[in-house]
């Protein structure tokens, strides 16, 4: 497998192979590639950030507080688009605890107030 590190600016192009159950990681210029490129390749994760609608109008940022697994995202993006904030919120407040049994909170990025 082939993945660009994101640990760093440095984006490093690393190469993830796996050869009798040993994952090895190429092309990585210090640790942090390496831990990335065996997470990528046995368990790959992502912080999610979108957008909620208010129950009467506009709209919050908002972002998962820890990553979730790849195949949860279309799940949690499904459950936002349907989902209707219907009270005021602040910046870090929790909206929802791990909705879709994803495994993060998902909190407010920015401010919204609501009605």
């Amino acid at each position: 497998m082939n993945t660009t590190c994101i640990m760093c600016p440095m984006g490093c192009a690393l190469t993830v192979e796996e050869k009798g159950g040993v994952v090895t990681v190429v092309g990585n210029g210090c640790p942090r590639g390496e831990k990335y490129g065996k997470a990528e390749f046995s368990h790959p994760e992502r912080v999610v950030t979108t957008l909620l609608k208010g129950l009467y109008g506009g709209v919050v940022s908002v972002k998962t507080d820890g990553p979730i697994p790849k195949d949860k995202i279309a799940d949690l993006l499904a459950w936002a688009a349907s989902y209707r904030l219907d009270h005021a919120v602040k910046t870090g407040d929790v909206i929802a605890e791990s909705p879709v049994s994803c495994g993060a909170n998902v909190v407010a990025t920015s401010d919204f107030k609501g009605k």
